[in-house]
């Protein structure tokens, strides 16, 4: 009997080691190159102007999308923000302050699909590097917002680009366009380009090309 508690308990112990084995392992995934990470939205007031203008019915709503590459041997994000516009961040420090999501990082991996060349894509991201972001949501104005950045990097081998474009819209649920946008149009002196073509998260994510591969916050 009692070698049968010690084998008992040395089993459960190993049971228990594997499980947080496994644990561990969800939580250190790696993306690979060219990776696109996608954003749960938070609370910015920017964030739920994104949303509010793309959400879909009961889906996961995002307000942000990156691209993870090494950059000089170093894991890291690119991505273009509303303060600091297109740049290199540390992939710690971008997993890390990313939304939460049940104390977990609310981040979605998709991978692509496409057999194209994925160093370019990262080339083209990174040259853009330093470019302001783009409050006017305008095609080819040395500008750029999240998903335009992601939208210009993913070329075909033709040179045609991989994700779509699409009518824009910056209307709520209600049809009626958030003051957040009319007075940052207001300010920039243009009218708000809604119906325009341009790219946002949410759509983004459910192009064909891309299929996820990690959820951070399961």
């Amino acid at each position: 009997m009692k070698l049968f508690k010690i084998a008992t308990a040395t089993l459960l112990m190993a049971f228990s080691g594997l499980s947080i084995l496994c644990s561990c392992r969800q939580e250190e995934f790696t993306p690979q190159e060219g990776d696109l990470l996608f954003c749960v939205s938070d609370t910015s007031a920017l964030s739920q102007a994104i949303t509010a203008a793309t959400q879909r019915e009961g889906d996961i709503q995002y307000d942000h999308v990156a691209l993870y590459a090494e950059v000089d041997g170093v894991p890291s994000v690119i991505e273009a923000t509303a303060r600091k516009g297109v740049r290199v961040t540390d992939w710690e420090h971008f997993i890390t302050k990313t939304p939460k999501v049940n104390g977990k990082p609310g981040v979605d991996v998709m991978r692509i699909k496409e057999d194209i060349d994925i160093q370019a894509a990262i080339d083209r991201a990174l040259s853009f590097k330093g470019q302001a972001y783009d409050w006017a949501f305008l095609p080819s104005n040395g500008k750029m917002y999240c998903s335009e950045l992601i939208y210009e990097s993913f070329r075909r081998e033709d040179g045609t680009p991989l994700f779509s474009l699409n009518p824009m819209s910056f209307r709520d649920k209600d049809g009626n366009i958030p003051t957040f946008w009319v007075e940052i149009f207001k300010k920039l002196g243009t009218e708000v380009p809604d119906g325009q073509p341009g790219t946002n998260p949410n759509t983004m994510a459910t192009e064909p090309v891309l299929s996820l591969v990690h959820r951070y916050f399961d």
